[in-house]
C-alpha cells in the first residue's frame, strides 16, 4: 500500500477498550481514522462506526481494509469473535471551498500560477477577516516579496474555516450548481432531510 503506519494499534487492544465502554449498536467515533483499525474492531465486534480522516490515503488503505474485513478477513480479533464477515459503511469525501484554492497555491511554483489561483480566489475564496483585498492589490511592497513570502501571504488570506463547504450551504443556488443532483439526494438523506 506504499504508507506504514509507525505505531500501529493492536485490535486486541481497541477490542479492549471498545468492549469496556460500549455494547452491540453502540456508535464508535475515531477522529483520527489512519488505517482504519478501529473502524475494523468495531464491525467485527457488530458496533456501528464513524470514521474521520484528513489525509488522502483514506482510499489506498483505510477502505480497502474495511473492504477485506467485510469480504472476512482473519486477522487481528477475527477468530476470538468468530468474525465471518458482513455489515458496510458509508464513505463520503467533504466538498472542497477554500481548500482547493489551498492545494493550488501548495502545488504553485511560480509567481504567475500563483498570480491564477489569486484571480480565482477573487471570484469565490472566503478570506480571512482581516484582509483588505484593496490593499493587497496595491501594496508596491509586494512586488518585492520573494515568491515562497507571497506564496505564504495568500495562503494566510484565506479563512481556514472555510476550507469545506457546511452542509447547511447545500441548498445555496450557487453551491446547488457544483454538486450532482444524486450528492444533493444523498445529502438530504444522510442528514434525514429528504423531505425537508
Amino acid at each position: 500500500m506504499g504508507l506504514n503506519f509507525s505505531n500501529p494499534k493492536p485490535e486486541s487492544l481497541i477490542a479492549f477498550l471498545i468492549r469496556a465502554v460500549t455494547k452491540e449498536d453502540d456508535i464508535v467515533l475515531d477522529c483520527f481514522m489512519g488505517s482504519a483499525t478501529t473502524q475494523a474492531v468495531a464491525l467485527k465486534m457488530h458496533r456501528q462506526f464513524i470514521g474521520v480522516e484528513q489525509l488522502d490515503y483514506i482510499n489506498t488503505i483505510s477502505v480497502p481494509r474495511l473492504q477485506k474485513v467485510i469480504s472476512g478477513e482473519q486477522g487481528g480479533i477475527s477468530k476470538d469473535v468468530n468474525w465471518q464477515g458482513g455489515g458496510s459503511f458509508v464513505y463520503a469525501e467533504l466538498m472542497e471551498k477554500n481548500m482547493g484554492y489551498l492545494k493550488d497555491l501548495e502545488k504553485a511554483t511560480t509567481i504567475d500560477e500563483l498570480s491564477s489561483v489569486y484571480q480565482r480566489m477573487k471570484q469565490g475564496a472566503d478570506y480571512d477577516f482581516r484582509v483588505d483585498l484593496n490593499k493587497y492589490e496595491n501594496d508596491p511592497e509586494r512586488k518585492n516579496m520573494s515568491f515562497e513570502e507571497q506564496k505564504a501571504l495568500l495562503i494566510k488570506m484565506l479563512n481556514k474555516n472555510q476550507l469545506y463547504f457546511n452542509e447547511n450551504n447545500i441548498d445555496d443556488t450557487n453551491v446547488h450548481e457544483l454538486i450532482s443532483d444524486s450528492d444533493y439526494q444523498f445529502n438530504k438523506s444522510f442528514y434525514g432531510k429528504e423531505n425537508a
